[in-house]
């Protein structure tokens, strides 16, 4: 093992970087007097609220709070591990990483397996030249090409995703790149040639359209492959996992995707690679793909280190519904904070690559605004599983049961907002779910019924080995802090959320809606309005007023309004929630999601 690196060598490297260059080559920045300005690669947003400071060599976006030094932007943005991060740092300005000392046992190990795959990083780039020559010049490549653009791929998008074609024969690799005893026994490791005997070997892949695929660093790891007649079995092929090939780690189209430097802020998870082809043919370059597996969790934690919002895109047959249920049970427990998880299904009988090529991009995008959040799609599938309706007690008592295994799968704040809504379809408090399923989320207030977490800390115990939850800031929060220096604002906001604050239950909803109070009345009740409001929020406004917002009006106003139609959304949508109680009432949630979108 190499062991840490120390952190002084941490505090060097960044003291060399440039933060300014590290991020300008993934996200072009514009100078804004001593900082410098783009809109958040971490989150889709269009007006610029991602800050880079050069002096102080940090970045920070006042939308949904990202912050880091240039290692942090390199793992959240490239999907790095830490380690990796340094290192092409390190590589970047001219620095060794200094490694923990090895015995000369290890160091010949270490070497040997750093070279071994080296080589077969270098061999797997040469198949794909290969197999992109043959696309070009093989006497039987027509079809090929007549298939692809039969798909409507323009060579751009071909050169881009690098696909070729492998021939048809048994043994065309071999001679196609003059392999000697060595290369075609690394041909073997990777899986590009099958060995039959000891001396007799035949290419694996044969008359089939190639897809190379890469990793986060853009070296080619392995291959898939799609046949050209329908008859052909099987359709889709992939390479077997090799020494730098392990399926359940690697996402078809990632790489392609930072490449394009889409800024939409959210990633679609498709089920094959043909579907992520055709999507970016059309402009949609933000899909990605597994390959021939289900979903993992190292799937599902590389993807949220890219983004924090996912959506799986599903065809709507019951294989497909069967699938989004499973990326259901594995996804739950790593939804918290900013991630959110939605799904999109299609037309049955179609899949993305049909669906583009009949709507374009931007009908499918349409779709894409449409799709149902996690928490929609648990509830009415399960709600369609009850052998009675939620009006009797046996229909809910089956909700709860069915319910419950999910719920415990998820964590924190998301579980306890999974029984919220399923103590609305029920008709129970929270507390009473909880007793029944042994949970203690620590949320359910003690007035209710509830119990305090056993993290949880009083303000007046705090100390230094406290363990306390860090608050987090909600739209509503973040309302409160611009009104607090801008109050003259306060009207335009009570004309849009007025109603809406007045209908929920949301705390800081609540407090959003007392300090509008305060700016409604005459100045000399307005000072003591405030006055008694600062008292009665004095521990949340302390963390309020901390935060940062951006330095101008112009780079606020936009800011303030989008949160503010936001806010009216989630609060409309609440609303509704809570009265639904059957089944197909889901209809008319999804009806009034599609309305209020448009």
């Amino acid at each position: 093992m190499q062991g840490t690196i120390p952190r002084d060598f941490i505090d060097q490297l960044l003291a060399r970087v440039n933060l300014v260059d590290v991020i300008n080559a993934r996200v072009p920045l514009k100078k804004a007097g001593a900082t410098y300005k783009a809109c958040c690669p971490f989150h889709q947003e269009k007006t610029p609220s991602f800050n880079v400071n050069p002096t102080k060599q940090f970045y920070h976006c006042f939308g949904c709070g990202a912050h880091g030094d240039a290692i942090s932007f390199l793992v959240e943005h490239d999907g790095l591990s830490f380690v990796e991060a340094v290192e092409v740092l390190a590589q970047q300005v001219g620095m060794t990483v200094p490694r923990q000392k090895l015995s000369k046992q290890q160091q010949k190990v270490q070497q040997q397996r750093i070279e071994r795959e080296r080589d077969l990083y270098d061999v797997s780039h040469a198949v794909a030249k290969f197999y992109r020559q043959q696309l070009r010049e093989h006497s039987s490549s027509d079809e090929a090409k007549a298939y692809l653009r039969q798909r409507g791929l323009t060579p751009e998008v071909a050169k881009r995703f690098i696909i070729g074609f492998a021939p048809p024969g048994w043994s065309t690799l071999v001679p196609g790149l003059s392999a000697d005893v060595r290369l075609t026994q690394q041909l073997i490791e990777l899986g590009l040639l099958v060995e039959k005997s000891e001396d007799k070997v035949y290419d694996r892949f044969r008359h089939r359209i190639m897809f190379p695929i890469r990793n986060g660093k853009g070296q080619v790891i392995a291959f898939g492959g799609r046949v050209l007649s329908e008859e052909d079995k099987p359709k889709y092929l992939n390479s077997p996992e090799s020494p730098i090939f392990h399926k359940s780690d690697t996402l078809y189209g990632l790489y392609e995707w930072r490449k394009s430097r889409d800024a939409s802020g959210y990633l679609i998870v498709v089920e094959g690679y043909m579907d992520v082809v055709a999507l970016a043919q059309f402009g949609v370059d933000n899909a990605v793909a597994t390959l021939g597996t289900a979903i993992t969790e190292s799937h599902c934690q590389i993807l949220f280190n890219q983004v924090d919002t996912l959506m799986f895109c599903f065809d709507g047959d019951r294989a497909g519904l069967n699938a989004a249920w499973k990326a259901l049970e594995l996804v739950l427990p790593f939804i918290g904070g900013q991630r959110s998880v939605k799904f999109l299904f299609l037309a049955e009988g179609e899949d993305p690559d049909s669906t583009v090529r009949q709507l374009g991009a931007q009908g499918f995008f349409d779709l894409v605004e449409d799709a149902l959040p996690l928490s929609d799609f648990w509830m009415q599938s399960l709600l369609t599983k009850l052998s009675v309706s939620t009006a009797h007690p046996e229909g809910r008592q089956q909700l709860v049961t069915l319910a419950q295994p999910y719920i415990m799968r998820a964590t924190a704040l998301y579980q306890y907002l999974l029984l919220e809504l399923l103590a609305q379809q029920v008709d129970l408090p929270v507390w009473r779910l909880e007793r029944q399923m042994g949970l203690k989320t620590g949320y359910t207030p003690l007035s209710q019924g509830g119990r305090v977490a056993k993290n949880s800390v009083s303000p007046r115990h705090h100390n230094a080995s406290s363990s306390v939850v860090k608050p987090s800031m909600s739209l509503a929060k973040y309302l409160v802090r611009i009104l607090l220096i801008k109050p003259q604002w306060a009207g335009q906001l009570a004309l849009v959320l007025g109603n809406l604050l007045q209908a929920t239950k949301n705390q800081d909803a609540r407090m959003l809606l007392a300090l509008l109070k305060c700016y409604q009345v005459t100045p000399p009740q307005q000072t003591q309005l405030l006055a008694e409001f600062t008292d009665y929020y004095a521990s949340q406004l302390q963390y309020i007023e901390a935060q940062p917002l951006p330095d101008t009006d112009e780079e606020l106003s936009p800011m303030f309004e989008n949160m503010a139609i936001r806010l009216a959304d989630e609060l409309e949508k609440a609303l509704l929630k809570r009265q639904v109680h059957q089944g197909d009432a889901l209809d008319d949630l999804q009806e009034f999601l599609t309305e209020r979108k448009k």
